[in-house]
């Protein structure tokens, strides 16, 4: 198997995560500093929001109006950004975990799909997760449950299927999105080799997806069913992963050193930014 060139676009990132491609470039969260950062494909960066402690951990989406979306575990809630830059309190979710809450996915219809790992990851004991749909009136309940660790999330082109990455059970979960939002018909999407740890996902235009790991130290890519197709070798754990550039067939890889929660803030800048140029592009680019 031939070996993927990889190239680092960006260094000195205390914690990256929920990488997405979004006006040709490329945003991310870094849970240390608190901020969105966005990097162009030539690697310069700015910073395009600065939150606070209590919003960790965070991810982000866009509604199909263009506003940001932001999951904030801290405040449970789901905030949106405002035209004017303000932020407001799109919904709460106080009322459905105590939990942190993680990945968030939006399909076109405005749905916002939260996930909750179900435990206190800082020396909690392991319980199930859940998957939360936020209407796009704000309204929140839960749609699935029962999930070991649920973390990245993508949404199929046509808005038909989630796909959610179990870490802690080595597969990747679909559910059928329903008319009203709510999710059923879960189903193992792909069962991954023993060991593996989904983390952050995202889907190409052959419907395969490409999940980061980071105690394995790479990205894979998987089709349904399970069979892989590629495997990019990284030198540090890679916690997620988005697909973007002008053609869609870069591969944005958010990878950092890991070991454990306590290294997640602090001085701590082994975080960055790897790409790689692949075969299958970003589905409608």
């Amino acid at each position: 198997m031939s070996v993927t060139t990889t190239e680092v676009l960006m260094t000195g990132i205390s914690f990256g995560e929920s990488p997405r491609w979004h006006d040709d470039r490329l945003w991310f969260c870094d849970w240390g500093r608190q901020e969105l950062i966005v990097v162009d494909a030539a690697g310069a960066s700015e910073v395009a929001l600065t939150l606070g402690e209590g919003f960790l951990p965070f991810c982000i989406d866009w509604l199909p109006d263009g506003r940001l979306l932001i999951a904030a575990a801290g405040e449970q809630a789901v905030l949106r950004q405002e035209p004017d830059g303000s932020l407001v309190r799109h919904a709460d979710l106080s009322g459905l975990s105590e939990h942190a809450w993680n990945e968030i996915a939006v399909d076109g219809r405005g749905n916002a799909y939260v996930n909750n790992i179900g435990f206190d990851m800082a020396g909690g004991e392991f319980a199930p997760g859940i998957v939360a749909v936020v209407a796009p009136d704000g309204t929140a309940r839960e749609v699935a449950d029962g999930l070991a660790f649920p973390n990245g999330m993508a949404i199929t082109p046509d808005g038909s299927t989630l796909i959610v990455a179990e870490s802690y059970a080595a597969k990747l979960t679909a559910f059928d999105i329903d008319a009203d939002g709510g999710l059923s018909n879960g189903r193992s999407w792909a069962e991954l080799e023993e060991g593996a740890a989904p983390d952050g996902i995202c889907l190409d235009a052959e419907g395969a997806v490409w999940y980061g790991d980071v105690p394995n130290r790479h990205c894979r890519r998987v089709a349904e069913g399970g069979e892989l197709l590629e495997t990019i070798e990284l030198d540090r754990g890679c916690f997620a992963c988005a697909l973007g550039g002008e053609d869609g067939l870069t591969l944005f890889m958010v990878a950092r050193e890991w070991q454990g929660m306590e290294s997640m803030g602090g001085d701590e800048v082994s975080g960055q930014i790897v790409t790689a140029r692949v075969a299958t592009p970003l589905k409608n680019v």
